[in-house]
């Protein structure tokens, strides 16, 4: 079964939550681990991965933090969840190189499948994530 990770859904909430600050804001890592109860040693992996692939920026310190490196709309959610999760496949298709299943027998519906996916993930924009949570916020007095 497919299926995206912890990793991958910490990441797009982590992500999110970023988007809704303004931009030159730093969150602190105990702020986030806080908010969204994950283990700070986990978030840290997480954010590691997102600033490696130059989605975030941190700085150490005091006063330090992780940031955005651009504009929310110029995310997709699919290079985020590919930041920490890899290539989005349902499965191994075989192939010259790797051989796994001998026949497939449905060779084209899982390449379908994998481009369905892909296609949807790389057409979904962070902001669009962000707007439709914030859709769903009601403050209470």
């Amino acid at each position: 079964m497919f299926k995206i990770s912890t990793r991958g859904q910490y990441a797009l909430i982590i992500m999110t939550e970023l988007a809704s600050q303004p931009q030159e804001k730093v969150v602190p890592l105990k702020i986030l681990s806080h908010r969204y109860n994950i283990s700070m040693k986990y978030l840290e992996q997480i954010l590691i991965q997102l600033s490696k692939a130059k989605l975030i920026y941190g700085t150490r310190g005091t006063n330090g933090g992780y940031r955005l490196v651009k504009n929310p709309s110029n995310y997709t959610a699919g290079e985020i969840l590919r930041a920490v999760e890899g290539d989005l496949k349902p499965c191994d298709l075989a192939t010259s190189e790797n051989n796994i299943v001998k026949d497939t027998g449905n060779l084209a519906f899982w390449k379908d499948f994998e481009n369905t996916i892909n296609n949807f993930v790389d057409s979904v924009t962070l902001d669009q994530i962000a707007e439709k949570n914030q859709e769903g916020f009601m403050y209470y007095i």
